[in-house]
């Protein structure tokens, strides 16, 4: 007697293969490159040691009012060539609140895995105008550098606004990736804004303004004319030897200084080591 039951039918077999698992790209580390193992506790006695009254002097003229031994630019970048890249010693360095150990730091940081909180921080905590510079270097190198250039502008803190705008020249000069649009419209905001700005973004503005002047053709077209109808940039330097470099003069003396063996200054300037560590 045959079963009442049925046969099911048969199951179809799938060649679905799994998908293996997205691989996550690992966080950038700290590193060290190339240099001497030293401790922050040496790196703090080499830098007092090193120190000297009339360097304090000095900074103090450009407006330093916090703790600091007076180290001369010289003396970091020696110190700087033999360290290389440390970014825990970095960090540790800018800590202590010394003037000369967070320029140091400034130097040795690594910008692959500076933070954008850090660099917010050191922007808003650098004590010496002249090393916006090194703190523009440093977010330009960074994978955060024209985010921080757009947000610092927008701040309504005048420290990062003018960390901003030396960002936005050393970008100038740097970023090949951003379209010259963008740069033109930073003409603009400085047409409209540079004399009204307080005095250290005023300086910033006037120096990017020379930046972007050399970054193409067009915009050196662009940037004289608007220094043009800018005219005379009036900056407080106090008592320094500092001057407000005329914009129009800066911008052709690149060009000339170029001419033959770059394209245009910006190029001229990407041959050349980063601002942080060369100087």
């Amino acid at each position: 007697m045959q079963s009442s039951r049925k046969t099911p039918p048969p199951v179809a077999k799938t060649s679905a293969k799994k998908t293996a698992p997205a691989r996550v790209k690992p966080a950038p580390k700290a590193r060290k490159t190339q240099g001497e193992s030293i401790s922050l506790s040496e790196v703090m006695h080499l830098l007092e040691k090193a120190g000297s009254e009339n360097t304090r002097k000095t900074y103090t003229r450009h407006g330093v009012r916090g703790p600091m031994f007076g180290v001369s630019f010289g003396t970091l970048s020696a110190l700087q060539k033999r360290i290389r890249v440390d970014h825990e010693l970095a960090l540790e360095l800018w800590d202590t609140g010394n003037l000369d150990a967070r320029n140091l730091a400034m130097k040795i940081a690594e910008p692959a895995v500076m933070k954008p909180s850090d660099l917010d921080r050191w922007a808003r905590e650098n004590e010496m105008g002249m090393c916006n510079l090194y703190i523009g270097s440093l977010a330009s190198e960074s994978p955060h550098g024209t985010a921080k250039a757009r947000e610092w502008l927008a701040s309504s803190d005048v420290k990062l606004r003018t960390a901003g705008w030396t960002l936005v020249g050393i970008l100038a000069n740097r970023d090949e990736a951003t379209p010259d649009e963008e740069f033109a419209q930073r003409l603009e905001q400085i047409e409209k804004s540079i004399h009204s700005a307080p005095n250290s973004e005023k300086a910033a503005m006037n120096g990017a303004l020379i930046a972007i002047g050399g970054r193409s053709a067009p915009l050196r077209k662009a940037a004289c004319a608007a220094a043009k109808r800018i005219g005379k940039v009036e900056v407080d330097h106090g008592d320094t030897a500092c001057e407000t470099p005329d914009a129009i003069s800066r911008i052709e003396k690149m060009w000339a200084r170029s001419q033959g063996k770059f394209p245009t200054p910006a190029a001229a300037e990407r041959a050349r080591e980063s601002m942080r560590t060369r100087c």
